[in-house]
């Protein structure tokens, strides 16, 4: 679906774009557990001058290869992002409901800003209404594995993203 090298081209028009917004500022980039790894990693590479990294771990899918709507907390954040520049670094966008119930929550440690950036969009499945900052590819609705993303924790460290059929 998304080759290697679309991933490289893209992930490095990103990082670009987050300088550029984020001049003069340390950003705080906050990757969602685990999907996100290998995104942030590559992504943060690309943003020219200092960032803060740190984790969350949030689960709405469960077993499942749909989102179950629920978001639980599994992990939170190890510092402190009051008065700071946060972008919530996911690895795909579904329903849209745990990128924004994270907006919420990080809101509410009253960082200076929130913005989101998701490598994957899944067309024609949001039932949120929610703006993302920076969007590396809009895909269409099928379930994807590859570049972090996993089925049953399997196939995250392929360079490239497929369609995962069951096989």
């Amino acid at each position: 679906m998304i080759t290697e090298s679309e991933i490289q081209e893209r992930v490095r028009q990103l990082g670009q774009q987050i300088t550029n917004d984020m001049a003069g500022e340390i950003p705080v980039l906050v990757g969602i557990l685990k999907g996100s790894v290998v995104f942030v990693a590559d992504l943060m590479r690309e943003i020219a001058g200092p960032v803060d990294l740190d984790f969350l771990a949030v689960s709405s899918y469960g077993q499942e290869t749909k989102s179950t709507g629920v978001v639980k907390i599994l992990k939170d954040l190890d510092n402190e992002v009051s008065g700071r520049h946060v972008i919530i670094v996911e690895d795909i966008v579904d329903s849209g409901l745990t990128l924004r119930y994270l907006n919420d929550y990080m809101a509410g440690r009253q960082p200076a800003s929130v913005r989101t950036c998701t490598l994957l969009r899944r067309q024609g499945t949001q039932t949120a209404d929610l703006e993302i900052d920076y969007v590396g590819f809009d895909i269409p609705p099928a379930f994807v594995i590859g570049y972090g993303l996993d089925a049953r924790q399997r196939y995250r460290n392929l360079r490239y993203i497929a369609e995962y059929t069951g096989q």
